[in-house]
């Protein structure tokens, strides 16, 4: 395993220095769900919640999240993102399990630094929106499996999880 890079040689939290490295085309992809009950899902889908477009504004907001990573994380460079896109895919689940709305970000730059951080507060913030909308009829929602599925571009290459 490699060493952390977010330290400096006497153990104090730096931002690492990216200006040696090459800026090339860099993708982060994440994805999370959010578990909710069978009526929830039913909500959203009709486009019948109380509060609007559900998952119109859960895009939106994951976008604006993106965006904003660097003022969220402290040691997040500020990034030119060219691409930020949000997917959602519902999942009826059977009657042991409860409903799922998958979300899935993929975010792009051309810089000198990843866009990993950036996809994972995208998925994040738009489960939370969802969350916060429907909350009034479901507050037992859960958020789960929040993970970065793949990388590519940098010195390190490519990451696509199994």
């Amino acid at each position: 395993m490699s060493e952390l890079t977010h330290f400096d040689a006497q153990g104090q939290a730096h931002m690492v220095d990216v200006a040696a490295k090459a800026s090339t085309h860099r993708i982060g992809v994440a994805q999370g769900c959010i578990q909710m009950l069978p009526a929830t899902l039913a909500i959203i889908e009709s486009g019948t919640a109380k509060k609007g477009d559900v998952l119109g504004i859960a895009r939106i907001a994951g976008i604006q999240a993106a965006k904003k990573t660097s003022d969220l994380i402290p040691l997040c460079h500020p990034l030119a993102l060219t691409r930020v896109a949000i997917e959602f895919e519902a999942q009826n689940a059977d009657k042991t399990r409860r409903d799922t709305i998958v979300c899935r970000a993929t975010v792009e730059t051309v810089g000198q630094t990843g866009v990993e951080m950036e996809a994972l507060t995208a998925v994040q913030v738009a489960l939370l929106t969802i969350y916060d909308m429907c909350k009034a009829v479901d507050r037992g929602m859960t958020i789960t499996d929040v993970k970065l599925l793949e990388k590519h571009g940098g010195k390190s290459g490519s990451f696509v999880a199994v």
